[in-house]
């Protein structure tokens, strides 16, 4: 049904329930939830998504929710609140750094014309 020739098996592991033969988990990189999230967006099966792979339909939409929300945050146009006020921050960091920059350029402009006292 798979395509893989095993009845019920994931094309991806040789266990039905989408683990590898000796039952132990695999991590699922962000690759092949993506691979997983695809199929779903292009009109596969919750149900069927979630026997082929063996994660959960509840985890497989999870995945979709957490993919689609983070397309959505690419589009906008405009950075956030928070990194429009650390933006800010930082900006008048570096202005005041250049600010005491200038300030100790010219004193030590200063000193060096003025003649040396002896150190007591």
């Amino acid at each position: 049904m798979d395509g893989s020739g095993g009845e019920g098996r994931s094309a991806r592991s040789g266990a039905p329930d989408g683990r590898p033969e000796g039952g132990r988990e695999v991590r699922w990189s962000a690759r092949r939830k993506q691979e997983v999230v695809l199929r779903l967006l292009r009109g596969e099966s919750l149900d069927a998504l979630a026997r082929e792979t063996g994660q959960a339909a509840g985890t497989i939409s999870a995945w979709r929710e957490a993919f689609l929300e983070a397309g959505q945050e690419g589009l906008k146009s405009r950075p956030r609140p928070v990194e429009e006020r650390q933006l800010a921050d930082a900006q008048r960091k570096i202005g005041e750094l250049a600010l005491d920059n200038d300030i100790l350029r010219g004193l030590v402009e200063e000193m060096g014309r003025r003649p040396r006292l002896p150190r007591r």
